[in-house]
């Protein structure tokens, strides 16, 4: 019974601070895929001093409003307000920089994944390591700031993500679940842990630059189903002012956004991987063998379990689709036609769906900030089109959701040119709601399957409630196999193929979305 699982704390909870989003998710810990409750907090990143960031006090806020939501929820669906819980796991975006001094104070605004400013220290750090290091990485935000001999430098004690950043306040325990670590340094798959060699030559390349070695300055680094402390009574105030919490709650390591992902779609194994769609976009392929070279567009990370990954990341997903969207939802209320937004997705997305193959040479740009695989510092979202080509509603529609998985596909062309094969690629996150439209041009867009689960909207907040729940189940099993037998045994995913004509409009479409690169580069500098 729910209920009792309540009572008893037989649950776990999963909280993800997402990019639009807080999530707070709360399963049956001995049968995850049950969702018992649920909250949420809307909030938005700023572009203050040229710097994409989040304040502080909004993550407190935020998730104090979120956990407050899936209490009542709770109550209102089960008759029980939760008083305590088997386990708490929490996700956040990747990547990213959060750097803390002496006295545990924040030394410079939050710096995001979004921000493109790391470019040297990012090209110095891949000729030094050999590998691909990407301008969101934490360690290239790390060495913009030494190369940049930033003030708050000597004061460095401690640099974590979000993810860590909010696991340390609830917790006290400075550590980090190894998948959200392979996005701040380097992993050695064979230790689990930071690359030794890199980390060596990382603190002989800057010297006496920072306070102290790089070890003691990055979280420890722990995989799935270890322990990773337990609620404080001061995290417990955090979550739930109104003291109705009770600490002592174990935790299981934080993770990052794309972790949660994988494991929230079932996609850990080799020959498997997921794409993630909201504000950015990405896809996790996991590798059965090293990348044979070194490519911009790919940078290797690990699941939560620490295997290699190779990573499509894009920092412009959906959010210029969302507010097209918006416009229309305005345009049907003042009409006098209200819907909500999702009967506005289902229509305009049903309108794609009907449209010619390639966007009737329509093309859309989605590009609100820099995106590095597609050689762009800055963004400018756009609608593209000759004279010749046919505006309709459906093309526009079609050109706005290719445009969702343009520059994906150009990091996915790369992927396939390694031989990286792939049987099938999952994929989660509000676009994929309205079913089989977003989902079907994405097989067309990344040529394989694309298969979606009932839980995907639910995305990484019920993620992270799993690896939670698999606190209890890890020396038992490991994190694939409990996947498969305990989380998604009945699991039905609707599957998509690449359907034949879809996959040759968005071919031609792509070529054309490709030459029109150099219209978004001429709007940066012009605009």
């Amino acid at each position: 019974m729910s209920a009792d699982a309540i009572r008893a704390g037989r649950t776990a909870l999963g909280i993800e601070f997402g990019s639009t989003r807080i999530k707070a998710c709360l399963v049956d810990a001995a049968d995850p895929g049950t969702v018992l409750a649920v909250g949420s907090h809307e909030w938005e990143n700023r572009f203050e001093d040229d710097t994409w960031t989040y304040a502080l006090e909004d993550v407190w806020s935020g998730v104090q409003d979120a956990v407050a939501g899936l209490l009542s929820d709770a109550e209102r669906r089960h008759g029980e307000r939760p008083a305590t819980f088997g386990a708490i796991g929490v996700s956040a975006m990747m990547h990213g920089y959060l750097a803390f001094g002496a006295d545990d104070d924040l030394l410079v605004p939050f710096r995001t994944w979004r921000n493109t400013s790391t470019g040297p220290a990012a090209a110095e750090l891949t000729d030094l390591f050999g590998v691909n290091i990407p301008l969101r990485w934490s360690i290239a935000h790390l060495h913009q700031a030494v190369l940049g001999a930033e003030a708050h430098v000597p004061g460095i004690r401690f640099v974590t993500t979000l993810a860590g950043y909010v696991h340390w306040r609830l917790t006290g325990r400075r550590v980090l679940g190894v998948g959200d670590a392979s996005g701040m340094f380097p992993i050695d798959p064979a230790t689990g842990g930071y690359d030794a060699a890199m980390v060596a030559a990382y603190d002989a390349h800057v010297g006496e630059a920072l306070p102290g070695d790089l070890l003691s300055l990055l979280p420890e680094v722990l995989p799935a189903g270890a322990p990773a402390g337990a609620l404080t009574a001061e995290g417990a105030t955090l979550l739930d002012p109104t003291g109705g919490l009770a600490p002592g709650i174990p935790f299981c390591p934080p993770e990052g956004d794309a972790g949660t992902g994988m494991v929230a779609t079932n996609a850990v194994s080799p020959r498997t991987g997921n794409v993630s769609a909201g504000t950015s976009i990405f896809a996790m392929v996991v590798l059965e063998r090293p990348l044979a070279r070194v490519h911009h567009e790919l940078d290797v990370v690990t699941t939560p379990a620490g295997d290699p990954v190779a990573m499509v990341h894009c920092n412009n997903g959906a959010s210029e689709l969302a507010a097209w969207v918006g416009v229309f939802g305005r345009f049907a209320a003042a009409a006098g036609t209200p819907l909500d937004a999702d009967a506005v997705y289902e229509v305009l997305f049903s309108e794609a769906l009907d449209a010619e193959a390639d966007a009737g040479g329509i093309l859309a740009y989605n590009h609100l900030a820099g995106e590095p695989i597609a050689g762009l510092d800055a963004g400018r979202p756009l609608v593209v089109r000759t004279p010749d080509s046919r505006l309709t509603l459906g093309n526009v529609f079609r050109a706005q959701l290719y445009g969702v998985f343009g520059t994906l596909s150009l990091g996915m062309r790369v992927l396939r040119g390694e031989g990286v094969v792939i049987e099938t690629m999952y994929a989660h996150g509000g676009m994929f709601r309205t079913a089989g439209v977003a989902q079907r041009f994405l097989a067309a867009a990344i040529e394989a399957p694309v298969a979606v689960a009932a839980t995907a909207s639910e995305g990484g907040a019920w993620g992270i409630a799993v690896l939670a729940a698999y606190l209890d189940a890890a020396a038992e099993l490991p994190l694939d196999a409990y996947l498969a037998q305990r989380v998604f045994a009945d699991e039905e995913f609707a599957t998509a193929t690449p359907d034949a004509a879809d996959a040759a409009g968005y071919a031609s479409y792509l070529t054309r979305y490709e030459a029109g690169l150099a219209i978004e580069r001429a709007a940066v500098a012009a605009l």
